[in-house]
């Protein structure tokens, strides 16, 4: 099973988000993400948070918390668990991204941007609350096949 960090870096009640559209196509091209990627060998979630956002924003984040652990399952890709982290406090200069376009999109907008399913229902309950949540995902294909808060 593979194991990733997504990181939404937050300012003026708006998150960093990167519309992946540079990469070879692969399930989430053209689709918007927070930023984030695979853990590298002997690397902690924290490390490679750390390490995947300055690789792609340019950013060093400052102020940063673990929010929750999501499992994802899928009948076409390797099983995932993806530690998700928010975060209100970088420095630095942003820099392009080469797997995409890095735009500050409101809040409230981010869930009518082309993103998973999946990605919905974790972007909701991370507005509503700061307490730490695990979830799990199913997917068949590109679809949510269902899902179950833990």
């Amino acid at each position: 099973m593979r194991e990733t960090t997504l990181c939404y870096i937050e300012k003026d009640e708006s998150y960093l988000m990167l519309h992946r559209t540079k990469k070879k196509p692969d399930g989430s091209y053209e689709k918007w993400l927070g930023v984030g990627g695979k853990l590298e060998k002997g690397e902690s979630p924290e490390e490679c948070v750390l390490r995947e956002v300055r690789e792609e924003t340019g950013y060093t984040l400052t102020d940063y918390k673990y929010r929750a652990k999501i499992f994802f399952y899928s009948d076409t890709w390797e099983d995932e668990i993806m530690y998700l982290y928010t975060a209100t406090g970088f420095e630095g200069e942003e820099i392009t991204c080469d797997e995409g376009e890095l735009v500050w999109v409101p809040k409230s907008e981010v869930t009518n941007l082309k993103i998973w399913e999946g990605d919905k229902l974790f972007l909701n309950r991370l507005v509503e609350s700061d307490e730490f949540f695990e979830l799990e995902l199913r997917y068949e294909g590109d679809n949510l096949a269902s899902y179950k808060w833990l």
